[in-house]
């Protein structure tokens, strides 16, 4: 199989995805090109998996202070630039297109007629489930903005729909320490904001990675550039995770049991929807705005549960790799049976029914 593969890298989440993914297309020998989108070449780190991987520019958004920035987003993107690279990709030596949110190859593939699967969170935004801050616009975006003939969308619950479970990249050994300290990754705010609020917490240790030049400590945070492995082995040591609400480092958090504080990009409807349902599914917490109350308290909150997850990525090429593909429907439903979720606490917030969400809807998808 020739397989073109197109990734979304305005976030690292889709290219966390990606990882998963390429080690077991790699493992089954198929021959995969990939191409990102939507940030400069120089702004990617630790491609060297995907080998002699495309770089364009695609779409991305404008953030400040944790919100997206409308006007300065549309004023960003080449919409010419972009229907030229479409015109240009040439898909005729593949024999499927993977396309992970990523609008060149999805739409290039539509023009040729080639065969193309989407895959990634975006798409569970397709069936019914919780969402907020969504409208006329998220809805066409989300339907057109990189489409295909069939649809894999992953959630952190099934929701009764056909979608699967996340895909976790969790390719590097665990270190076997353990840190009493907390991992923060919040990509859309900003430094200068984070850092004074961090530390009115003296009794905890922040590791804060984000842009930065070097490695440095600043009292009880400790400020790291990005890095893969890096950051992968602090998250294994860490005992929570503040982060933007992006899905896929929360799935990984998540997977490994660690608490979770999500704070959503405004403006992005995915974002809020994944906030929303972090606290449906009663598996995390969030909050609309940096706040020292609400980090004070979820500090001082109970464990959180722990997800185990397949391994979807694997599932996925074996279900690419098959002649007579399974459908979707059947696929999701024997990956949920496979996914266990132990550990969850009982709700004690008057605001919240004695029962989670996530026990009212656990079984509201039929067996096979």
């Amino acid at each position: 199989m020739k397989l073109f593969y197109g990734v979304q890298g305005t976030g690292n989440g889709h290219i966390s995805r990606a990882r998963a993914m390429n080690t077991h297309l790699q493992a089954a020998n198929v021959d995969v090109q990939y191409l990102f989108s939507g940030r400069a070449r120089d702004e990617y780190f630790d491609m060297a998996p995907f080998g002699q991987w495309e770089c364009r520019q695609g779409l991305s958004f404008v953030t400040h202070k944790g919100q997206i920035q409308t006007l300065a987003t549309f004023r960003q993107n080449n919409f010419t630039q972009l229907y030229r690279d479409i015109r240009e990709l040439d898909l005729s030596g593949y024999d499927l297109v993977i396309c992970d949110f990523e609008p060149i190859t999805a739409w290039a593939a539509k023009r040729q007629g080639i065969p193309c699967i989407t895959l990634g969170h975006q798409y569970a935004f397709m069936h019914d489930v919780p969402m907020d801050g969504d409208s006329w616009l998220s809805k066409k975006i989300i339907q057109h903005f990189a489409p295909g003939h069939q649809q894999l969308g992953l959630h952190w619950h099934h929701f009764g729909q056909p979608i699967l479970p996340p895909i976790i990249d969790l390719s590097i050994t665990p270190p076997k320490d353990t840190a009493d300290q907390v991992l923060v990754y919040l990509g859309f705010e900003s430094p200068e904001v984070v850092i004074p609020l961090l530390k009115q917490f003296p009794d905890t240790q922040f590791v804060y990675y984000g842009k930065f030049k070097e490695p440095r400590e600043e009292n009880n945070v400790s400020l790291r550039p990005l890095s893969l492995t890096g950051f992968k082995e602090d998250l294994h040591r860490s005992s929570g995770v503040i982060c933007n609400a992006g899905f896929e480092l929360a799935s990984e958090a998540l997977h490994l049991g660690k608490r979770l504080l999500v704070k959503p990009l405004h403006g992005q409807m995915e974002q809020l929807s994944n906030a929303l349902a972090l606290e449906e599914l009663d598996l995390g917490s969030r909050m609309q705005h940096l706040s020292k109350d609400t980090i004070r308290q979820w500090l001082d909150s109970p464990a959180s549960p722990q997800c185990h997850y397949p391994d979807v990525s694997k599932a996925i090429v074996d279900w690419l790799t098959t002649p007579d593909r399974e459908p979707i429907e059947s696929l999701s439903k024997r990956l949920w049976r496979e996914t266990k979720l132990v550990g969850r606490t009982q709700n004690t917030s008057p605001q919240k029914q004695s029962a989670s969400a996530y026990e009212h809807i656990r079984d509201a998808m039929p067996a096979t």
